[in-house]
């Protein structure tokens, strides 16, 4: 009788070892093309098959980027088989102590630590594998409100308390957060026409240029296949009412990073739009997102304090 072969000796693919660690195989092949840490032998030249010297890398490499070591930096200790990353001429003490400088207090995940780390240093490759790595490990919604936010929040504090010396750090963030959203989305979901809904509408109001929340807030949706208008920033009153008859939307998310750029008029002007054959007209639910509203009298529209209560609002979860 034939004996089954050793699961070392044939060795482990991607997909297997992927969901053993928790990852991506996305993520696997990223660490290979970037840092050269596939296997080192491939099966007929092509398909890959992970030995237990190549897992115990990739293993290390976990640890240390769940850490918040930057990616480069992750992938040279764990190919030297350490758990903590060398200090090299790339990483310089000075640099480790810019980092440190941020103010983003004591109780948040060290991927978000790793993030603003990178930022500081304006490793591009590193900001974009790490938050990649944090939507793939926690999901949208937690890699947004634990790691993406606290750590914008922190940079715009520096900036805030330091002049323009931090302002690329945030600029260069941002970007790579933005980015980051809109390839999470894919295409945008077709509309669900159930009942005659429209999609849901997302726009800021007049004035308002933070559009990072919302653009979180439309991933999220299209990842749960709920249809959507993104609209992005300042969006004109004008506009904003004309897309809204024009579309008919199910919901209307209108977004107020300032107290100054909140208006209430403008929310129950949208929300008392009507459309629709006598006897069974509509309009939308207007929601109001954004720390600009806090205080302000806008009776009868929902606040949700964040993007899971969002999230739960206008798609069921």
């Amino acid at each position: 009788m034939r004996e089954s072969p050793n699961p070392d000796d044939v060795g482990l693919t991607t997909g297997t070892l992927a969901r053993r660690l928790g990852v991506a195989p996305t993520t696997l092949r990223s660490w290979d093309r970037r840092y050269g840490l596939g296997p080192v032998e491939r099966d007929g030249g092509r398909h890959r098959r992970w030995r237990p010297d190549d897992v115990a890398v990739v293993e290390a490499m976990c640890r240390l980027t769940s850490a918040g070591v930057p990616p480069a930096e992750a992938a040279r200790a764990a190919r030297a088989g350490a758990d903590t990353p060398p200090r090299t001429a790339e990483a310089p003490p000075e640099r480790s102590r810019a980092a440190g400088a941020l103010p983003l207090g004591a109780d948040v995940r060290q991927e978000c630590r790793g993030l603003a780390r990178a930022a500081v240093r304006l490793d591009a490759p590193a900001v974009e594998d790490l938050l990649a790595e944090a939507v793939e490990r926690h999901g949208l919604p937690v890699a947004w409100e634990e790691v993406m936010v606290p750590a914008l929040h922190a940079v715009g504090r520096k900036w805030e308390s330091s002049g323009d010396r931090y302002v690329e750090v945030e600029h260069l963030l941002s970007w790579h957060v933005s980015t980051t959203l809109r390839r999470v989305t894919g295409p945008p979901a077709a509309d669900r026409r159930t009942e005659g809904a429209g999609p849901v509408m997302l726009a800021c109001v007049p004035g308002e240029q933070h559009t990072l929340p919302l653009e979180a807030l439309n991933a999220a949706l299209l990842e749960r296949g709920t249809a959507t208008r993104m609209f992005g920033a300042a969006v004109p009153a004008e506009a904003l009412a004309a897309a809204v008859g024009r579309l008919g939307p199910v919901a209307v998310v209108l977004w107020a990073q300032a107290r100054s750029t909140a208006s209430p008029a403008l929310a129950r002007q949208v929300a008392d739009m009507r459309w629709g054959v006598s006897g069974a007209r509509r309009g939308p639910t207007v929601v109001l997102g954004g720390p600009g509203w806090a205080g302000r009298s806008a009776r009868g529209l929902p606040r949700p304090a964040g993007l899971k209560e969002a999230l739960t609002l206008l798609s069921g979860g």
